[in-house]
Order: structure tokens, then sequence, then C-alpha cells
């Protein structure tokens, strides 16, 4: 499958805009993760604790392949505070520390996935690495539905075509309107479905968004993301564009350890169809684009929030008492 073109290819500097891929799975342990792909995209293999990997210097960028639990790697504070000391009691405790957490990593490994953190690549070259899903497949990895266990996504990291507030909204808009669509195509998995990293958004927050007067400056589109939306597990991620373009905001979330600030969109919602050949991160990116094509077509973006409005908007006195309640809480 070849990648189709996005209606906006070049980033905010002109260049070939790129995309992260992140994609979790059962069946296939780090190290030999680590090991494959440097056998298809070269680079050298980092070890920095025995469940975390890199694979640095290949073709795009450096590689990170881990079990997905904080509980399987060192305590970074941990570390950091007993290598400041240099007793003999500190480096035993440090090295007790480093054991147990292999120790868990041995244990859960099969019942938690490894996770495949992808530099980012230009939109054009996503087909050269779909090589490593046919590769992940072949040696025994293990996808969604392998298993009602299994909550495994496949997650894109778009590089965004603009930072103006107007091109965010439009593709907000964009998503939120395509929603429904992606899932139905996706065939989201139950088991994702009842966990909660990829929910929708909240009916109220796409009615105030899609609605023809919300003009918003960057700060209260950020605020009024946060206000309604205070968690990173939604569908659409917008946490890491966010941090990145006020680093300095206030609220806890954006300063998140996990929220790793970039100018992309980060789109959490496909599964992880590891047992579908042919499948792989162009799939999910040709099925992105429909968003992006309604992003960039202001007419028929206007016409379906018009439509969207007319069936959802509440009646005039329910917007009302909406309107009353949200005015008391704020008090």
């Amino acid at each position: 499958m070849t990648p189709q073109p996005p209606p906006e290819p070049r980033n905010v500097d002109g260049e070939t805009r790129r995309v992260g891929v992140e994609i979790e799975f059962a069946g296939l342990p780090p190290r030999e993760t680590a090991e494959l792909v440097r056998e298809l995209f070269g680079g050298e293999i980092e070890t920095l604790s025995p469940h975390r990997l890199k694979v640095v210097d290949t073709r795009w960028g450096v590689f990170g392949i881990e079990l997905d639990t904080q509980y399987a790697h060192p305590d970074q504070t941990v570390v950091d505070a007993e290598a400041a000391g240099d007793s003999e009691w500190e480096r035993m405790r440090l090295d007790f520390h480093a054991r147990t957490r292999e120790l868990i990593g041995d244990v859960v490994t099969g019942l938690v996935p490894t996770e495949i953190v992808c530099p980012p690549v230009p939109w054009d070259e996503l087909e050269e690495l779909d090589a490593l899903f046919e590769a992940l497949r072949t040696h025994g990895a293990k996808g969604t539905d392998a298993s009602l266990l299994y909550g495994f996504g496949l997650h894109l990291n778009p590089e965004v075509p603009s930072l103006e507030v107007e091109s965010l909204l439009a593709y907000l808009r964009a998503y939120l309107l395509s929603a429904a669509w992606l899932r139905e195509q996706i065939h989201v998995d139950i088991t994702r479905e009842v966990l909660p990293h990829a929910n929708p958004f909240p009916r109220a927050y796409a009615l105030r968004v899609l609605d023809p007067d919300y003009a918003p400056d960057l700060d209260t589109l950020i605020d009024d993301y946060l206000a309604d939306n205070p968690t990173r597990n939604r569908e659409l991620d917008l946490f890491p564009l966010f941090a990145h373009l006020r680093p300095e905001h206030p609220h806890e979330l954006l300063s998140d350890k996990l929220v790793k600030a970039r100018p992309t969109f980060h789109y959490r919602l496909p599964n992880a169809q590891l047992s579908e050949p042919g499948w792989g991160a162009v799939t999910e990116w040709n099925r992105w684009l429909e968003v992006e094509r309604l992003a960039t077509t202001p007419e028929t973006l206007a016409e379906r929030s018009a439509q969207f409005l007319a069936r959802h908007r509440p009646s005039a006195p329910r917007r009302w008492l909406t309107r009353l309640r949200r005015w008391v809480s704020r008090r």
C-alpha cells in the first residue's frame, strides 16, 4: 500500500512533514525486537536497562523499544539520587533496585506489551517503515485481536502543517466530525473501547468547538481543551502539541513527564492489527488523511459542522441551563 499525499505536505519550516509511529504488541521481547529493527534499518543497539533499549544511528534516527510498564525499568529519580553518593551501602541499594526491576520485567514479559517508538519518518517513506510490521508478524508478534486481554494500539504523530490557531482549530473540528467514521473503519477493538486509552471527546465539547461563533485565540483554545478534557486518554490527544506551543503553561497535565512536547497531533485510535496481512502505518495514515482533507476544505467543513449542530445541539432552554451550571461551577 502506498501512502497518499496530504493536502498540506510541508511543515512550518517548508520541509516534508514527518510522522512518528508507536506500536504495542505481545509475543516478542524488547531485545529480540531491537535486533529486528537493527536488521531492517541499520544502526546500533544501546541497552539502557534489561527491558529498555534503543537502536541509534538508523536512517531516520532513534528507535525506542521497551516493556510498556514503568515497574520493569529503574526509577530514574531513585537512580539519580543514589548515584549521587559513593558509599558502599548506597551502591548496594542501587544494585538491589536495578535487579528488582529487572526481575519484575522478566516476570511480566508476555503479560504487558512491548512498545516501539519509531523516530519521525517523512510521510512519503512510511511504506518503507511498514517492513517493520511485516517482520513483527513473521517473528510472532501478536496484535490487538490475538486476545481479549490485549488492548494494544498504534499511534500516529503527524507533524502539524501550521502552528496558527485557525489551522489547529480547523483540524480539531475536522477530527470531531470524522471520529465516528474512523471508529467504524477501524472497528475499534472492544477491549480498547472499554479501556480508557482512546476515549471519545465529550459531546458538549464538540458542540462548543463546532459552533461557528467559536473563534478562540491560542490560549483560549488550550484552556478550553484542558477544562473539558483533563486527560491524556483522548482519541486525538493534543497535550504534546499544546506543551510544545506553551511550555510555561501552569496546568500540571502539560508538564506531566509522560507528555512529550512536540509539534504534532497525537492520534491514538487505531488498533494494532498485526494479524492482518498488509496492515501497517500506511493503512492508518491513509485513513487519517480524511481528517486532513476535511480540515483544508473550509466550505465542506462549515457545512458538516452545521449539520452536526442541527442533529445534536440541545434546545434553547437546555443550552441556557447548561450555561447557568457552568457559570455557577466557576464561582
